[in-house]
């Protein structure tokens, strides 16, 4: 996939009435798919993957904030490292699996989709290639 294929019908879906987290989510998408490349998106019920051979990132709603400090406007990306990984920006860690940590990050504005969260995201696609 390039960074200038037109979003799915069901990526649309995904953001129904939610239309400053679609803003995001095109800008992540765009970056995303620029620098790291995907092979697919699949989009589900609750978020949307993406794949090179195997999965390395996932978008959703997930709220991994408490409701006082979460904005009003949000995606959450989530990606997977084989180490705890540990940044102020990164809301929650959990080990999935022995040396398979799971980072959520809340993201609520265009700035916060910088080279350092595109690092992360390259690191994790190159861990999941590598399983």
């Amino acid at each position: 996939m390039n960074a200038h294929e037109p979003l799915s019908l069901e990526e649309l879906f995904f953001f129904d009435g939610k239309p400053e987290a679609l803003a995001l989510y095109e800008r992540l998408r765009a970056a995303l798919l620029s620098q790291i490349g995907a092979e697919r998106i699949e989009v589900k019920k609750t978020q949307i993957s993406f794949y090179s051979r195997r999965l390395f990132a996932a978008v959703s709603f997930l709220p991994v904030r408490r409701a006082a400090l979460r904005p009003s406007a949000f995606i959450t990306l989530t990606f997977g490292l084989r180490y705890r990984h540990d940044s102020s920006r990164i809301d929650a860690a959990a080990e999935a699996r022995p040396n398979r940590w799971t980072h959520h990050v809340m993201i609520s504005r265009a700035n916060e989709i910088d080279e350092e969260l595109l690092g992360w995201i390259r690191e994790s696609a190159a861990a999941a290639d590598a399983r």
